[in-house]
């Protein structure tokens, strides 16, 4: 949907500025996973290495001045370029709902001073967030440079991923490890649920991406998806 953006935009127009500022909101997400998935699990402390709420701040800033370029961009230029305008307000919905379930992650890590344990699904749960760490980095290569493969791979991902966690959740709500106490099984149920949401709001951005603006957020069609 956004092929040739930099040569459809000069440096200096709106629209290319909202452009860069979506991916530099995203960049600011992977830091914030990245940081509040570590003090969650590995650390003995609720104390983050930044501010994490005063940058889901800033992203929500640059969220409305995402949406104030494109308006004033396409209230100057007219209709020539609508559809990578409402592509980019499209994706800053979703760049900006990652942040917020970090800043959960972050309340989760406040209230589970020690480091939060995966249990049984330890194993499972290292391999959701290797997963969804390298997800981010293909989102960002996929949508700075236009990379269809790089999103059609994290589009692929997002079943598996969605589905292992969900497993988690199930399997804890049932009782599936008898020894986990209230507060471990809570809060692992909902950092399961974290996961999903974060990947599949990268999903969705993506999807940006691979597909044409109507199916933005939408699964590919399984013929797109398996074209490298």
């Amino acid at each position: 949907m956004f092929d040739k953006f930099k040569e459809l935009f000069s440096s200096e127009s709106l629209l290319d500025e909202a452009f860069d500022t979506t991916v530099t909101m995203l960049e600011y997400d992977k830091q914030m996973f990245e940081v509040s998935r570590m003090t969650l699990r590995e650390e003995n402390t609720s104390e983050m290495p930044f501010d994490v709420r005063k940058m889901d701040r800033r992203i929500n800033k640059y969220e409305r001045e995402v949406r104030r370029k494109v308006l004033a961009h396409l209230t100057i230029a007219g209709t020539a370029n609508l559809v990578p305008g409402l592509g980019l307000i499209s994706i800053v919905i979703d760049v900006e709902r990652i942040g917020d379930y970090t800043k959960n992650m972050v309340d989760l890590a406040r209230h589970h001073a020690q480091p939060l344990k995966g249990a049984k699904w330890e194993e499972d749960l290292k391999q959701i967030e290797t997963a969804i760490d390298t997800n981010f980095t293909a989102t960002i290569d996929a949508l700075m440079n236009q990379n269809k493969s790089q999103g059609r791979k994290v589009m692929k991902a997002e079943d598996d991923i969605s589905k292992h966690c969900e497993e988690i959740v199930s399997d804890i709500i049932t009782g599936g490890e008898k020894q986990l106490s209230a507060r471990d099984a809570a809060s692992l149920a909902l950092y399961a649920r974290y996961l999903k949401r974060i990947n599949s709001h990268l999903t969705n951005i993506a999807s940006a991406v691979v597909n044409p603006f109507p199916r933005i957020s939408f699964r590919a069609k399984k013929k797109h998806l398996d074209t490298e």
